[in-house]
């Protein structure tokens, strides 16, 4: 497929969401055909009172014609306004669709994908870039689609009063045309580069905020400030070299239309001296010429937004046209519904797709149902790249992952989201109530399971402190705090309303201060109870309720068995390190 023919199917595809239904089409088709068609019929209603009043018609018969003007003009007006909310809500009704369909696309994307990409920047990729095609979809109905409609009308008017004059009209709004066409060619790339510039300035600075406590407590805040100088500088140059483009643009054009305005008043004056035509059909000779210049100059105010737009739609294209790196599966199979899963793991090897080195080679790990394993090692070592494996964020390049006797390549999505389960470090707590914190937004069971689940966690003091219970709005501008150690206790109550049969643990209890931790140990031993559990830790204290101990060094595992034959061998690495560490055995 050629890049030509790419674009246009992308830009099919993009515009396929905002295509409206068949009635709501009709109605605006309509709309649009009246606002076009009633100001072509105030400048013939013009030339009947100049000549009317020439030839000494009557006060009467003169004020009549006036208010006939009136009524039109202002149905004309009416018209326009209801055709602007009209397409106003059909567009933004098509591009919510447009934005449900790119965020379930993007979060459908692979770790990989959104490792390279800020946060800031996709908001900018699913929103910034819809609004300016929404705004361009308005813009286009009411000034590209019903301005072209005038400028047919007009010139066909004007064809059948003076076809000299229609011809010459012609001719200029096809210069005029030809003209726009070219300078947007050079518009459009300069608008994207504009908004590529603006969604790094905004992913930097989303980047800088949160990180703000680190970057005020280590003194980094001059870096921070010259990082934003730096992307604001690139933003200012790319929007003002697209400024001065479209400054000319307008500039050339007033230039042209007035030019034209000239010639085509001195054509009219020239037919009436002849005598071809009346003073009346010389008036409206030059409305129709000024007709003609508001839909080319509303074309000229909406370039910005067309090279936005279409650089919107080339962006949202690219982000569509984004595949995930992990396959979906032919013939996907289930985990088993019940109980705890198995987990082996086959002389796996893995490099991140970024980069491509190698972070583990050879792991060979297996665990029975109600198993559990810690994994230790250093930072870097391999051990968090492990748990991704066993969650199905990466695939890995050499071996096999199983669960539960089913490779995960082939396993069904919903299924290992369903009956694999995480509990890590860096827990989200989202603007919303306790209950859909909770349920993670998925439909909430009987409210006695989650107030059951937050007093088995130790929460339920805190439950009972907040103003509006479940329904306490956490987080956010306007939400109740929360804290790093009742984060991470709504983190431990998430699993257990999620009662998966593998639970993996990256850091889980890193954040808890001892009194707290003390309070949930008996909440993870019930969590661990009867499922199959993968923990990650530096505190190796954490690690006396395993079976299994592996110690990862370089992306391999140098040690690997029972946690107690590895506790009773004095020659093991995982004893030494429990006496470096001066944790009892």
């Amino acid at each position: 497929m050629t890049p030509t023919t790419d674009r246009v199917t992308t830009r099919r595809s993009v515009l396929r969401h905002l295509r409206p239904g068949r009635r709501s089409a009709l109605a605006l088709a309509v709309s649009v055909v009246a606002a076009t068609a009633l100001p072509l019929l105030a400048p013939p209603i013009t030339a009947r009172f100049v000549d009317d009043a020439i030839a000494g018609a009557g006060t009467r018969h003169l004020v009549l014609i006036a208010f006939g003007y009136l009524a039109l003009a202002v149905a004309g007006q009416a018209a326009r306004m209801f055709t602007g909310w009209l397409a106003s809500r059909l567009a933004w009704d098509g591009t919510n669709r447009l934005r449900e369909t790119l965020a379930e696309h993007a979060l459908g994307l692979d770790m990989a994908y959104h490792g390279r990409h800020t946060p800031g920047e996709m908001i900018e990729r699913v929103d910034g870039d819809v609004v300016a095609v929404a705004e361009f979809v308005v813009a286009f109905l009411l000034d590209v689609v019903a301005g072209v409609l005038l400028l047919a009308g007009v010139i066909v008017i004007v064809f059948t009063v003076d076809p000299r004059i229609g011809g010459f009209l012609l001719v200029y709004c096809l210069l005029i045309g030809f003209g726009m066409a070219r300078a947007q060619r050079l518009a459009v790339p300069s608008a994207a580069r504009g908004r590529a510039a603006g969604a790094a300035l905004f992913g930097d600075l989303e980047e800088r905020l949160a990180g703000m406590e680190d970057i005020r407590a280590n003194g980094a805040g001059e870096h921070a400030v010259h990082r934003l100088y730096q992307a604001s500088s690139a933003w200012y140059r790319a929007n003002l070299r697209s400024g001065w483009i479209g400054v000319g643009l307008l500039a050339g054009t007033w230039v042209a239309f007035a030019a034209g305005t000239a010639i085509a008043l001195g054509l009219a004056a020239w037919a009436q001296r002849s005598g071809a035509i009346t003073v009346g059909t010389a008036v409206l000779l030059f409305q129709y010429t000024l007709m003609v210049r508001a839909p080319f100059e509303r074309l000229i105010d909406q370039l910005r937004q067309y090279q936005a737009a279409l650089a919107g739609v080339t962006r949202i294209g690219g982000l569509l046209a984004e595949r995930r790196t992990l396959p979906a599966p032919v013939g996907p199979r289930p985990l088993p519904d019940t109980g705890p899963l198995e987990l082996s793991l086959d002389d796996v090897g893995f490099a991140y797709p970024d980069d491509g080195e190698q972070v583990l080679s050879h792991v060979t790990i297996s665990l029975a149902p109600g198993e559990t394993l810690g994994l230790v090692g250093r930072t870097g070592s391999g051990k968090t790249s492990i748990a991704r494996l066993v969650l199905r964020l990466y695939d890995p390049t050499e071996g096999a992952v199983r669960i539960g006797g089913v490779d995960l390549r082939d396993a069904d999505p919903v299924s290992v989201r369903r009956r694999i389960c995480a509990v890590t470090q860096d827990v989200q707590i989202f603007a919303a109530g306790v209950r859909d914190n909770l349920t993670l937004f998925r439909p909430p069971p009987d409210d006695r399971l989650l107030r059951a689940v937050l007093m088995d966690v130790g929460l339920g003091d805190w439950l009972a402190a907040l103003p509006d219970g479940l329904d306490t709005v956490l987080g956010g501008v306007s939400g109740s705090g929360v804290s790093a150690g009742e984060a991470q206790l709504l983190a431990f109550a998430r699993a257990f309303l999620a009662d998966p049969g593998l639970v993996v643990m990256d850091e889980a209890s890193s954040r808890l201060d001892p009194a707290t931790e003390r309070r949930i140990e008996q909440s993870v031993d019930r969590l661990l109870a009867d499922r199959t559990g993968v923990l990650i830790a530096h505190q190796l204290s954490s690690l006396s309720r395993v079976d299994k101990i592996a110690v990862i060094d370089g992306g391999r595992v140098v040690e690997y068995g029972r946690r107690e034959d590895l506790v009773t061998d004095p020659g093991s690495r995982f004893a030494r390190m429990l006496d470096m560490a001066g944790v009892s055995r």
